[in-house]
């Protein structure tokens, strides 16, 4: 990548800020308009699926565009980003989306510093978290290996389809969570729920992993295999 480590980090923490701010200020604004839950959700949904295509789109060229420690954890273990990287990448994009979480509030004319209350947990919760990281990190894996120009609408439709098809409402995403944690509004979630949800994304984000190193692996050409029998 042609950016130096300051803007990238720079990136990370600020496309966190603006996901989360997104998702936080649209999952109020939703609960003030609407008593219905489908509809507020739905008017949850479709602000986040939106933001992710446009900042992947316009901070991808600088950073890869992670926005996640799951996604990261990724990169790092299949070595197309340094250990110092990753870590840096990791603490921006956490740092970016607690100050996502803080924006929302003052938009909103909230107290600023909030816990969150809204319980998240049990066996279910796990298994959609789980199932939100493998798809997640698999898609973008996928993208990459055949379709890289369309990564930003196929992470932004991903989204969009996983709030609904799972329990969780798809977190999938480590740093989201926890600034999720200090928003005690309609995406929040109890820190002491969020152990769980982080073990689960990540766990769902290495399978996802392992299962692409070898789907996605491109085939020998038909001279090689012959030769190597």
């Amino acid at each position: 990548m042609a950016a130096d480590l300051p803007r990238r980090i720079v990136a990370e923490a600020l496309g966190t800020a603006m996901l989360v701010a997104t998702v936080v200020g649209s999952g109020i604004m939703a609960d003030r308009l609407t008593d219905d839950a489908g509809l507020a959700l739905l008017g949850n949904t479709l602000p986040t699926g939106a933001i992710l295509v446009v900042l992947i789109t316009i901070l991808g060229p600088i950073s890869g565009a992670h926005f996640n420690p799951a996604v990261t954890l990724v990169f790092a273990l299949r070595r197309e980003i340094d250990a110092t990287t990753a870590l840096a990448y990791i603490v921006a994009q956490i740092v970016g989306g607690v100050a996502g979480t803080l924006l929302a509030h003052a938009m909103f004319e909230l107290p600023i510093f909030q816990i969150s209350q809204t319980v998240r947990t049990g066996n279910g919760q796990w298994i959609a978290e789980l199932v939100a990281a493998f798809g997640l990190v698999f898609t973008i894996l996928a993208g990459l290996r055949f379709r890289s120009e369309s990564i930003p609408w196929l992470v932004g439709l991903y989204i969009t389809a996983a709030y609904w098809f799972t329990a969780s409402t798809s977190f999938a995403n480590p740093a989201v969570a926890i600034a999720r944690a200090v928003s005690n509004t309609f995406a929040g979630i109890r820190p002491m729920d969020l152990p769980a949800f982080i073990v689960a994304e990540l766990l769902g984000a290495l399978l996802a992993m392992a299962l692409a190193g070898w789907l996605l692996t491109e085939p020998k050409p038909i001279r090689q295999m012959r030769a190597a029998k």
